[in-house]
């Protein structure tokens, strides 16, 4: 793809279509968005049909004390039914639920939907012996292997709420959310594999514990790695003495509809995480229905997230919307290394592949010809998720991943919707790259400005939701005020999601970030976001973050970190001034970074999230903050050493 190609699909006026064969068998047709506007609460009951229920609801929606929704009212339902019991009564037993790919290279395991019914039946009747009962919670601290799904969904039957804690978080993380929650159990393992090595939990499991005191138990253990671990006498158990010789016979509960299935913790502006609580009928209808209407999921298709289960994407498009939907999917160990996932994608026929922008950007610095020296013509359907994707980004994905056959669905959502709410549809709408385009079927979002007024055309503002949707969280765990004040306090009647977006002239959405992404320089609000994809849009950016620093003349600077292709040499003034000339190009001159550093690499998270408060220090001059959480914090180092550099250069 040369610079030209490239330049002519990000051309302004750019539009995919539909594939003529994908649009002619889709699952949802055009006509669902004029359905879903004029009765919303049908369209959902629809999708709720989908799923097997103990009772029906004898109502859709109770809105009736906003903003605390409640779906499908008087409904009971399983969600770990719905992800492996229903599929065995139907005939589907020997069809395969997870192709899991481990660590070391070979370590591979197929698990069937039989299979997996009887592995939950057997956790949940180790976790009952336990003295778990409806209601209580369990915090999960795993790595990617399919005793986690097992241990979720073991939860889910019992109707005990589960709070997954991400394996690359720290002990102090992971006590607080135990505290918060008040788990009384915690399942982990010794260890996971990462980069072929051995990477070890149970540690930090042991050190949280001494800071929650005699709150917790039971520790359950599954043996991953064979590493050896501290061993706490009365309270540390091992997964396979406890769960292995548990019967596969286990009677479930039909629980009601609004009964909680889980709390996932997110990052709080106060710095306490916010606890969400979504709760079963609603998310299982949700997640299910958009999972197999946004990828327009097929009887034969292959499916895979790369998502870990520590994050909202990994509960809502890993666990319960592809489970409840019967599907086969890859479920992937570690950190991918160069070919690995197009080595999977080639071996398992992987057809839907659901990754991040962070992930592409990185496989677009290491060039093309790996991915092309695969087999990936399995692959119909492409999704990102995570973060707005640069129009660079989005291009070469569908190109070289996706062969130029490939829709791209750009999905936004958020761990507090639970469920993607806008997106393309593959065999519906147009798609332009880097938009989301507009809100799915029964979703009602909109961009208003300060004074929630819509804004027209070819302007930002505030992206909203203007009408409860089934998977929405339905309140911070122990804390409803702050769950009103947090997303419904700005303006009555509409859930603020934090995010600013563009309408462009055709009136589709553009995505900006977090409001909190957004810069006032001079008096001019600039994203992140439109800057970093121009960065990128150059021929020697494979990567580029940016943050804004405080500057006593125009209230803010743009201060910008770039990673260069391997061809554009080590960078250098020549190279900065480059860069600033073009981003100014781009958008425009009160665009142009005041300061752009070249380095190795970003910090980031082991799920690729960029932590750009930690840039943030950097570019302010500041004492860096927490760095527990990034896969390498050494990058710090790196970027400090560069930065000292630049100084003592200038």
């Amino acid at each position: 793809m040369n610079d030209q190609t490239l330049s002519n699909l990000l051309s302004e006026d750019r539009r995919f279509e539909p594939p003529a064969e994908l649009a002619a068998n889709a699952n949802v047709k055009e006509e669902a968005y004029e359905r879903a506007a004029a009765d919303p609460e049908a369209y959902w009951e629809t999708a709720a049909e989908r799923l097997d229920w103990g009772q029906k609801w004898d109502q859709v929606l109770d809105w009736t004390n906003p903003p605390f929704a409640k779906w499908f009212v008087g409904g009971t339902i399983n969600a770990s039914v719905n992800c492996a019991d229903r599929h065995v009564a139907a005939g589907n037993g020997d069809r395969v639920a997870i192709h899991w790919v481990g660590e070391p290279e070979g370590d591979t395991r197929d698990v069937t939907y039989a299979e997996l019914a009887d592995e939950v039946a057997k956790a949940a009747n180790a976790l009952t012996e336990l003295g778990v009962r409806k209601g209580d919670r369990v915090a999960i601290y795993m790595p990617m292997i399919p005793e986690v799904v097992v241990a979720m969904l073991a939860c889910a039957r019992l109707g005990a709420i589960h709070t997954v804690v991400f394996g690359g978080f720290s002990a102090d993380a992971l006590a607080s959310r135990v505290i918060d929650c008040d788990a009384r159990v915690v399942i982990t393992a010794d260890g996971g594999f990462r980069r072929g090595a051995p990477s070890a939990l149970k540690p930090a499991v042991d050190e949280a514990m001494e800071k929650v005191g005699d709150l917790v138990r039971t520790v359950l253990v599954v043996r991953r790695t064979g590493q050896d671990v501290d061993w706490h006498e009365g309270r540390d158990l091992w997964w396979h003495e406890v769960v292995g010789r548990q019967s596969t016979e286990h009677e479930p509960e039909m629980h009601d509809s609004e009964h909680p299935l889980f709390v996932m913790y997110t990052s709080g502006s106060t710095g306490k995480p916010k606890g969400i609580l979504h709760t079963t009928g609603g998310y299982l209808t949700g997640t299910s229905w958009t999972h197999w209407s946004v990828f327009d999921l097929k009887d034969d298709d292959v499916y895979w997230c790369t998502a870990d289960v520590g994050w909202i994407t990994g509960h809502s498009y890993l666990v319960y919307g592809p489970l409840a939907n019967g599907v086969t999917q890859v479920m992937f160990e570690g950190t991918p290394e160069k070919g690995s996932w197009w080595k999977v994608i080639q071996d398992y026929k992987v057809s839907i592949f659901y990754t991040a922008p962070t992930a592409i950007r990185t496989f677009m610095k290491q060039g093309r010809e790996i991915p092309d020296s695969y087999d990936m013509s399995s692959l119909r359907v492409l999704g990102s998720v995570g973060e707005p994707i640069n129009p660079e980004a989005y291009v070469w994905y569908r190109s070289v991943i996706g062969g130029d056959r490939c829709p791209v669905v750009d999905t936004w959502w958020q761990t507090e919707t639970g469920q993607i709410m806008i997106s393309p549809l593959p065999g519906v709408t147009a798609a332009k790259p880097g938009s989301a385009m507009k809100a799915l079927p029964g979703i009602s979002a909109d961009v208003v400005d300060d004074d929630a007024h819509s804004v027209p055309n070819g302007t930002g503002g505030y992206l909203v939701l203007k009408q409860p949707w089934p998977a929405m969280l339905r309140t911070l765990w122990g804390d409803d005020q702050r769950f009103k004040d947090t997303y419904w306090s700005r303006w009555e009647g509409l859930y603020f999601a934090g995010d600013g977006a563009k309408r462009d002239d055709d009136g589709d959405i553009w995505l900006l970030g977090r409001v909190d992404d957004v810069m006032n320089v001079s008096g001019h609000r600039l994203s992140t976001t439109e800057i970093e994809s121009a960065l990128v849009s150059h021929p020697k950016v494979a990567e580029a973050a940016v943050v804004g620093a405080s500057d006593e003349t125009t209230g803010q600077a743009v201060i910008a970190f770039v990673i260069l292709r391997e061809a554009a040499g080590d960078g250098g003034p020549d190279i900065v001034e480059e860069l600033r000339k073009h981003v100014a190009h781009e958008i425009g001159p009160i665009a142009k970074p005041r300061q752009i550093m070249v380095v190795p690499e970003l910090p980031k998270t082991r799920s690729g999230k960029i932590m750009r408060r930690l840039l943030k220090d950097v570019a302010e001059n500041r004492e860096i903050g927490d760095v527990t959480t990034l896969a390498d914090s050494t990058v710090m180092d790196l970027i400090k050493a560069r930065e000292a550099e630049s100084s003592s250069a200038d």
